[in-house]
């Protein structure tokens, strides 16, 4: 059978990292995991082929070629979905979508006849089997969650690495809190599932063996939910690192409790990890209650940034406005506390119910509910009646992502994490492709761009008082691009 597995276009969002992508020679910022794992559960004897829009064109030759199109998607893909569903509806392709976007929303596509709900190792060899017997069913999915041991290497093969900066691998699915925004728990558990530290150290071994050196990305929702079993992990990494001698940078999400233990801390600054992604939320403790982002609370969290900052490690933080809770008075305490901590990638967005949230739940009972989300948290798209006006919430959101991402701002608290940063860890080579960043970056902000007077002053003082960390300097320089290009946007 022939196999079309197709990933749609991301729009320009903070984690799309469009614009910065052009510095490094890439076309796009990760492969699909999800598909590629996927592809590695079909027979072996079947043919498939991925295309990820991000990268190349959907021919009809493609879908021609295709007996059935497996269509992966988060909510924010749904432009781009309902585009490749019509495409395939006139060339009477069949698919078979799965994806956050369908687990959580599937009755919103009546053009799609088929769909895999939720994580799809318990139910493939069904649907394998229903599709070789032309029986293909509406719904598959698992009343129980998958051990994630039967989870197969990728099927690396199927992409073409020179395309992409970052490789996904995934280690845990789960989270132990329950923040009331956030649908990880609804669709993946309390429980943090895991693999085993050799399984994911063979997954490792299969991208080296296609050749590749650069940055990793464990895309696990909470890295740190499960701290044992990522304590685990982390030994096998750095014996791994040690006896293969890979230079490759790690980054991860994890939840600000890392600061409660030391020991994984330190584990992870010796495991590689250069980069955390931490969903910081607000520096208002009313906001942090009513959301109930209890790992948060009742701690100093900008000391708890300049801790992880200290021990060698960059927190990339996501924020919050729009909490019930908010006064007009918060966006000017988000502007403070993400300076003074010296959060460099600062991912502001609106508050926004997800389906099947606690959050969704709750503003649908109290009739406040407008619409379903977008899945972007930076369209300036509010999908419920917010406490605060609502003219105020998005003018004073625009107002504050115009300035983090103003040059003199951006490069005053790029400063700030390089004179806590430490460099500690195994050292990370510079690479020829760095080096081709540098020199683009020279031309493209520092010439060609307004506000090259700010990075200039950036690039001498970060070389004087930082050189260590220059590197550092410049690859925050250029992800700041990209920021700027996406807040002037919204």
């Amino acid at each position: 059978m022939n196999i079309l597995l197709v990933s749609p276009s991301t729009p320009d969002t903070f984690w799309s990292f469009r614009h910065a992508l052009p510095f490094v020679s890439k076309r796009a910022a990760f492969p699909p995991l999800g598909l590629l794992t996927v592809a590695a559960m079909l027979p072996d004897d079947w043919a498939a082929r991925l295309v990820d829009l991000n990268v190349k064109r959907l021919t009809d030759t493609d879908l021609r070629w295709a007996d059935y199109v497996m269509l992966s998607a988060m909510i924010v893909h749904e432009p781009s979905v309902r585009q490749i569903a019509t495409r395939c509806q006139e060339l009477g392709k069949p698919i078979i979508g799965g994806g956050p976007l369908f687990t959580t929303g599937h009755h919103r596509f009546p053009d799609i006849p088929h769909f895999v709900l939720g994580e799809a190792e318990n139910v493939m060899a069904t649907l394998v089997a229903d599709m070789i017997a032309n029986r293909v069913q509406p719904i598959y999915q698992s009343p129980v969650k998958p051990d994630l041991s039967q989870t197969p290497i990728p099927r690396w093969n199927l992409i073409d690495h020179r395309a992409y900066a970052t490789m996904p691998v995934q280690f845990s699915r789960g989270c132990p809190f329950n923040c009331e925004f956030c649908d990880i728990v609804a669709m993946y558990g309390r429980v943090p599932r895991a693999k085993d530290p050799a399984q994911l150290i063979a997954e490792l071994d299969a991208l080296l063996a296609t050749g590749w050196q650069d940055p990793i990305f464990i895309v696990d929702d909470n890295f740190i939910g499960h701290k044992p079993k990522a304590k685990a992990l982390l030994r096998a990494l750095i014996e791994w690192r040690t006896r293969r001698k890979v230079r490759m940078p790690f980054t991860t999400e994890v939840s600000l409790n890392l600061v409660d233990d030391p020991e994984l801390l330190e584990l992870l600054v010796d495991a590689g990890f250069k980069k955390v992604f931490i969903g910081i939320e607000t520096p208002s403790e009313a906001g942090l209650a009513e959301c109930t982002k209890v790992q948060n609370t009742q701690r100093d969290l900008i000391a708890a940034v300049a801790q992880i900052q200290n021990a060698g490690i960059e927190v990339m933080g996501g924020f919050i406005v729009g909490f019930d809770s908010d006064e007009a008075s918060i966006f000017e305490r988000q502007r403070r506390f993400i300076q003074e901590a010296g959060v460099v990638t600062a991912m502001v967005g609106l508050l926004t119910a997800l389906p099947q949230t606690r959050l969704f739940a709750r503003l649908k009972e109290e009739g406040r509910l407008l619409s379903e989300s977008t899945g972007n948290n930076l369209d300036g798209v509010l999908n419920f009646i917010p406490k605060l006006d609502r003219d105020t919430l998005v003018d004073g959101y625009r107002k504050l992502l115009l300035h983090l991402y103003s040059p003199r701002a951006y490069y005053q608290r790029a400063l700030t994490f390089l004179s806590r940063y430490r460099m500690r860890g195994p050292r990370i080579q510079v690479t020829l492709t760095d080096l081709l960043a540098f020199v683009r970056s020279l031309w493209v902000i520092g010439i060609r761009t307004p506000g090259r007077r700010e990075y200039w002053k950036f690039v001498a003082r970060s070389l004087l008082r930082h050189p260590r960390a220059f590197s550092e300097a410049i690859n925050l320089a250029i992800i700041g691009y990209h920021f700027r290009q996406v807040a002037t946007q919204v």
